[in-house]
């Protein structure tokens, strides 16, 4: 009942402008605000401060900053030449397992499909019928800058204006369609193995999504799917390489083809994740 409540509250809300007012919010930059708000947000969500690079708050110029903060050097160990997927983000597993055809899991009850969810040709979703999949979903407390899960190059970078609906286990379980919906920033790899996408779904409150090849990119609510120029910085990354960062939190979905990787036994849904370690493992060669 509360999640069905929660839903429609969310139908009542202004959420590109309610979305639009937290981020001028958090890039406030008066001392004492956004002191105020670093050292209760991390009290309220009991943040872990053992990795972060800076001092917190006294480094951080915005509240923002901090929730982009960067990890020290030494936090994550990354095999980078092993065939191990690694974790593109710290999170709690929502779903992961086979795309069925091109139909994807969302919750019991809902499926959304690749085309949807890419809105692209169909030569780029035949890539991934039958492929697998894994979503993960990033908390407020959480880590929220997005590596790569594998080496390869950035091909493609595409915006796709959406919703703002919140990506919390409430609204996953009750809003069909819930990631074809939202904003979202779809990036395409070609890796030795295979094709591979990551998508950042943006959400309620996320007040923009950025990459060190596109900038920052500002939701909006409609209009036509943008290719992002991502020229500016060399395309090349390699395993656990930063790909961009959530200003505010979300979820990651990343795709790949049928017969390129097997998840490990324990994703599974609620699983909690740290951004390096395995999630699963690459298979072969594509052909």
């Amino acid at each position: 009942m509360k999640a069905n409540v929660f839903v429609v509250f969310q139908y009542l809300l202004p959420r590109h402008w309610l979305t639009a007012v937290i981020y001028r919010i958090a890039r406030i930059r008066n001392r004492r605000v956004k002191d105020f708000l670093i050292t209760q947000f991390v009290r309220v969500f009991d943040v872990d401060l053992d990795e972060v690079r800076l001092d917190v708050p006294g480094d951080f110029a915005t509240f923002n900053e901090f929730f982009v903060r960067e990890l020290k050097d030494d936090a994550r160990k990354i095999d980078d030449d092993g065939d191990e997927i690694i974790s593109p983000v710290d999170g709690t597993v929502s779903f992961a397992g086979t795309i069925r055809g091109d139909s994807i899991f969302q919750a019991k009850g809902f499926d959304y499909s690749l085309g949807d969810l890419l809105a692209t040709d169909l030569e780029e979703v035949e890539r991934y019928i039958d492929g697998n999949f894994a979503t993960i979903y990033l908390a407020p407390y959480d880590y929220h800058r997005v590596h790569a899960p594998l080496a390869g190059e950035l091909v493609a970078a595409r915006y796709v204006p959406g919703d703002l609906f919140s990506v919390n286990e409430a609204t996953v379980t009750k809003l069909n369609g819930l990631f074809r919906r939202n904003e979202r920033l779809i990036m395409h790899f070609r890796t030795a193995h295979g094709p591979a996408a990551l998508i950042l779904v943006g959400a309620l409150n996320v007040g923009s999504i950025s990459t060190p090849w596109t900038g920052e990119v500002r939701p909006r609510k409609s209009g036509v799917v943008d290719v992002l120029d991502i020229s500016k910085y060399p395309t090349q990354v390699a395993k656990g390489d930063l790909l961009g960062w959530f200003n505010m939190g979300s979820t990651v979905i990343l795709l790949l083809p049928k017969g390129m990787s097997e998840w490990d036994d324990d994703l599974e849904p609620g699983e909690t994740l740290r951004m390096g370690e395995e999630i699963g493992e690459l298979k072969q060669a594509s052909a």
